[in-house]
Formats: C-alpha cells, structure tokens, sequence
C-alpha cells in the first residue's frame, strides 16, 4: 500500500465511523432512556446517553403494558394490521404494474408511465386532506379501510418494480416460454416471479415500513383512539405529557419504552427477509 493511498483509507474509515456513530446515537439513547424511570430520565446521574443507578426497563414495560387497560397492544395489532394488509397488498399491485410496463406495449403506455413518475415526485402529505375528503363522502372515514386503501397506491413501488424488471427479466426468456407453450399467467408466475424476487422483497419492505410509520394518514383520517396506530397513539401520550395530563414526567417513559417496542416489528422483518436478497438469481430460468 502505497503512502498516498493511506491517508486516503484512513480518512474514509474515519468519515465511515462517523456515519455509524450518527445513526446509531439516536438508537443508543432511546435503549438508555428506556431503561429509566422518571426521576432517572430528567434528574438521573448517568447523564442522557448512560444508565441510571435504577435499572426501570421491566417496570416501564409492566406499566406500558397495563396504561389505560393496555391500549398499547391495541394499537400494536392495528399497526400490524394496517401494515402487513397494506403492504402486500400494494407490493403485489407495484409487482403487476411494474410487469406490465416491463414487458406489454399497450395503448397510452407512455402517458401513463409519465403520470406515474409524475406521481412519484408528490409528497405523501399533500395528498392527506384530499384523501380525507373523498374518503369522508363514502363513509369510510375511522375505519381501518381508511388507512388501508390510500396505502395501496405505491407509484415509487411501481417504478422500482418496471426497472428492475426491465434490467433482469430477458424478453429472450419469456419468448422461449411462450414457444414451449406456456400461457401468460404460467410464464409471469414460474419465469418472472422467481427473477423479482429481491425487488418484491425490497418493496414489500419499503411499503410495511412506510405504514408503520405512517402518522399524517391515520391522524387526519381516525378519531376513535382504538383504531389508531403505534405512530398516533403515541402521539396522544405526547400530548397529555406535554399538557402535564395523565401522569406528566411518567408518559414520558412509557412514551420512550413504547418507541423502543414498536421497532422490534420491523427489526424482526428485515432479518426474516433479508435471507430472500441472496440466492441465485436465475432461479426462474431453471423452472
């Protein structure tokens, strides 16, 4: 290694290590606060970013859990309810759209896929308050449906799926299906569905971690506090502690552990399908 090129290393490892210090601080605090009761979370002795003499993580836990006859894990199932049918749900509309942009000329192909970028570059949050107002004129406002429906819709899922397809499904491939015989559905399931497989899985994660976190939506569109996701509901606690209802310094803590719970969901997704990234992409041409 030469002398130049050391400086240079070093000074990427340096900036690298920064990165990792930047992004996991956040983390690092909300694991520390977590374990604090309140007393130990505005006046403790280990400081912000260091455990409290009074390890409080389980009793937070017990109270989290208990608060107001445990609405907490209600608005756990609602988020789960809300992402996981939301999330398959839009991947598999991404992966039918994106295939059909891919692979068929059909007629308006070209105005559709512009409105579809066009729909890409629009903020999520613009589109709350006329989402509400449509939604209000069926009645399907504070219902679960709310929420679902307007989180099919995924244009950056669907362009995601169109160019992966593009790049990784050889027209070659499906034109020899089609010569041994095999009808469209056959050739989109046991061809095309294997080659998508690390993109379904990229976007069915990117859509099941937008919902999760989803908080203008649910808020705009929900009023019965049953129904409202982690996101909301935790919200609601901000709130009253900032209005010093309910508890005051205490919601914090619940506020804080119930943060640290409610990624859990999402760390135990990324290591359940990560495993689908790797593997031999020409699974389907072996089919």
């Amino acid at each position: 290694m030469s002398a130049q090129t050391q400086p240079r290393r070093l000074g990427s490892h340096l900036f690298l290590g920064f990165l990792v210090i930047y992004f996991l601080l956040p983390l690092w605090f909300l694991v520390v606060a977590s374990t604090k009761d309140a007393h130990g979370l505005f006046n403790g002795s280990g400081g912000a970013l260091w455990f409290d003499k009074h390890f409080s993580l389980f009793t937070n836990l017990r109270e989290l859990f208990s608060y107001d006859d445990g609405i907490y894990l209600t608005w756990i199932r609602n988020s789960v309810l809300y992402a996981f049918t939301a999330g398959v749900g839009a991947t598999v509309l991404a992966v039918l759209a994106g295939y059909a942009f891919a692979k068929f000329d059909f007629p308006g192909r070209r105005l559709s896929f512009s409105m579809l970028l066009g729909a890409v570059m629009v903020p999520a949050t613009v589109l709350v308050i006329p989402t509400f107002v449509l939604l209000a004129k069926v009645d399907l406002t504070n219902t679960p449906w709310a929420v679902i429906l307007p989180s099919l819709l995924n244009p950056f899922g669907v362009y995601l799926m169109c160019v992966y397809i593009t790049e990784s499904v050889p027209d070659e491939l499906l034109d020899a299906a089609r010569v041994d015989g095999a009808g469209e559905l056959r050739i989109f399931l046991s061809v095309a569905v294997p080659l998508m497989r690390p993109a379904i899985v990229t976007v069915l994660l990117l859509s099941v971690v937008g919902i999760w976190n989803n908080y203008f939506l649910p808020l705009a569109v929900l009023s019965d506090s049953s129904k409202f996701p982690v996101t909301v509901g935790l919200g609601l606690w901000q709130g009253l502690a900032n209005n010093n209802n309910g508890g005051g310094t205490s919601l914090y803590s619940l506020i804080l552990v119930g943060s640290l719970v409610s990624i859990i969901p999402l760390v135990i997704c990324f290591l359940s399908l990560q495993k689908y990234w790797r593997g031999g992409l020409s699974l389907g041409s072996l089919k």
